[in-house]
């Protein structure tokens, strides 16, 4: 699709037109940027304008970049990320809201705001972006897109900013299935290839209970269509069952993945904070006081249960398994409304109970625009084992085509 002259979604940090350099699967399709990823003589702010300003401008593309517009596509634009992309929610002091086109008046969920944005508001077909906790898939669901994140570093994070290197990786936003697939299979260097059919569906129950109860009525529905169109039933799992020990999803995965990310986090980005002392959006600050508090050392046993659950995660998922869940507990929270520890956190806990699942154990997820509550989307997320993402792509279009 061409893109606007203006910009209607708040997405934008800068309008490009950067002409793909051969033609391939990509040919015709328009894309943006979020703005922690390279491009070539402009600056990369991190969502930060203190970050902008105190370096330089990347001689090359990230590699990632590279291999799209080698495939044909167009890059229409560099699009707003979440402060450090240290957020779930998608508003950054700095660059603003950008639009939630299905929901004007919510958020459009972080830390890939503006790829969101600029994809749900039709400024471009896909937008590349990143995942530790939730980043893109988050958005996806908030704002009734297709969103994937791949199985841990699949796709090259040269030219990426430093975040979290046990979580983070680099994923696609898209408005519609096809652009999602043949996106992903550029960046996964995976041409379409023959693939068995899923034999096995599970549904996640601890993260139904964890949805409220709008959320699991349309996940519910949802699944009656998936048996009823692959003729699978589909069975219900808990996460000590897979893990084979008695494990909450909250305390396993959620505490586990969040001091690892913590920890990494101060290496990463504190480091610079510390010595630079830039000025701080109102929200990072009050987040980034828990990682200045953090005890290093205390991550370590957390660290070490990462490294088991994923392990025991992978061991479950027998050939032909994909694992089901919504991919948000809740509907995206209204603009502004986050303004209370009590609200964050009502809305920070239950989510990233849920996308800590997949970034613990390093899977590929993609969320799928199926569910609607109170006209607001909500994704449902499957999931496949560790390095089974073409599998993934093959069985997320037999169930949902």
């Amino acid at each position: 699709m061409p893109h606007s002259p203006t910009d209607p979604s708040g997405a934008l940090v800068e309008q490009l037109d950067l002409a793909p350099v051969r033609n391939g699967s990509l040919d015709g399709l328009y894309f943006t940027v979020k703005d922690n990823i390279d491009l070539a003589g402009l600056k990369t702010s991190y969502g930060s304008p203190a970050w902008r300003d105190a370096h330089p401008a990347p001689v090359h593309n990230a590699l990632c970049v590279d291999q799209l517009l080698a495939s044909g596509a167009r890059c229409v634009g560099k699009v707003v990320a979440d402060e450090f992309t240290y957020s779930l929610d998608g508003e950054s002091f700095y660059f603003g809201t950008p639009r939630n086109a299905k929901a004007p008046d919510r958020v459009p969920g972080g830390s890939s705001s503006g790829s969101a944005a600029s994809v749900a508001n039709g400024l471009a077909d896909f937008s590349l972006c990143t995942d530790a906790g939730g980043s893109v898939r988050v958005p996806a669901s908030l704002c009734g897109l297709w969103g994937m994140r791949p199985s841990l570093h699949r796709i090259s994070e040269a030219g990426v900013l430093p975040f979290q290197p046990s979580v983070s990786t680099v994923g696609v936003l898209a408005d519609r299935f096809e652009v999602l697939d043949a996106t992903m299979r550029v960046l996964l260097n995976a041409p379409a290839s023959s693939m068995p059919s899923p034999r096995r569906i599970l549904v996640l129950q601890d993260a139904l209970e964890i949805a409220d109860a709008a959320v699991r009525d349309e996940v519910g529905s949802a699944l009656d269509r998936i048996e009823e169109h692959t003729g699978i039933v589909i069975e219900p799992v808990r996460f000590s069952e897979i893990v084979g020990e008695a494990c909450e999803l909250k305390v396993c995965n959620l505490n586990g993945l969040r001091d690892l990310q913590t920890a990494e986090f101060q290496s990463t980005v504190g480091n610079w904070i510390e010595a630079c002392k830039p000025e701080l959006g109102f929200t990072f600050s009050m987040a980034y006081g828990n990682v200045r508090r953090f005890d290093r050392i205390a991550a370590l046993d957390n660290m070490a249960r990462c490294e088991r659950l994923f392990r025991q995660i992978n061991a479950f998922f027998t050939p032909e398994t994909v694992i089901c869940f919504p991919t948000t507990p809740k509907i995206a929270p209204r603009k502004g409304s986050l303004n209370t520890l009590e609200a964050v956190m009502d809305f920070y806990d239950p989510t990233m109970t849920i996308t800590a699942f997949s970034g613990v154990a390093r899977l590929p997820e993609i969320s799928v625009p199926l569910l609607t509550v109170d006209t607001c989307p909500v994704g449902l997320s499957f999931v496949a084992g560790h390095y089974q993402d073409e599998f993934l792509l093959s069985a997320v279009k037999r169930m949902i085509s």
